[in-house]
């Protein structure tokens, strides 16, 4: 599951925000991506509960980056966005997520839960200033 639709929209939609000189609508962001308004109007609905946007009501209204870049983790935006957290696979380390409930019997859990741990750490660590650097240096 990684990252679905929602974080990459999510992802897309902060890239133009970000950009910007002013607070960017839904629609706007919506008909500029090709992304369905509805869809992503909940997304920044909740990229703004979780204080990574910031909501501007009014006639110039819209959605303006909410704090700093460089305290904006790519793994908040994809908690916010997906509204749980990212994992590679369908079971993880955790019994209620097992398929089979058999997480403590299962021959490659340590390996998944490894494997979960060092990507749940570079999502943490990665920010969006970092994430949109590269493209700035260029």
């Amino acid at each position: 599951m990684l990252l679905t639709r929602a974080s990459e929209y999510a992802l897309l939609s902060i890239d133009k925000i970000r950009r910007a000189q002013r607070p960017l609508g839904s629609e706007q962001l919506a008909r500029e991506l090709c992304i369905p308004k509805s869809f992503l109007a909940k997304i920044l609905q909740n990229l703004a509960r979780h204080d990574i946007l910031k909501s501007h009501r009014g006639a110039h209204g819209g959605f303006s980056i909410g704090c700093d870049m460089k305290e904006i983790s790519v793994y908040r935006i994809i908690i916010a966005a997906e509204g749980k957290s990212p994992s590679v696979f369908d079971c993880t380390q955790y019994q209620s997520s097992c398929p089979h409930g058999a997480i403590g019997k299962c021959s490659i859990s340590p390996f998944l839960a490894t494997f979960q741990g060092r990507i749940d750490k570079f999502l943490h660590e990665l920010t969006l200033d970092q994430l949109f650097e590269s493209e700035e240096e260029a």
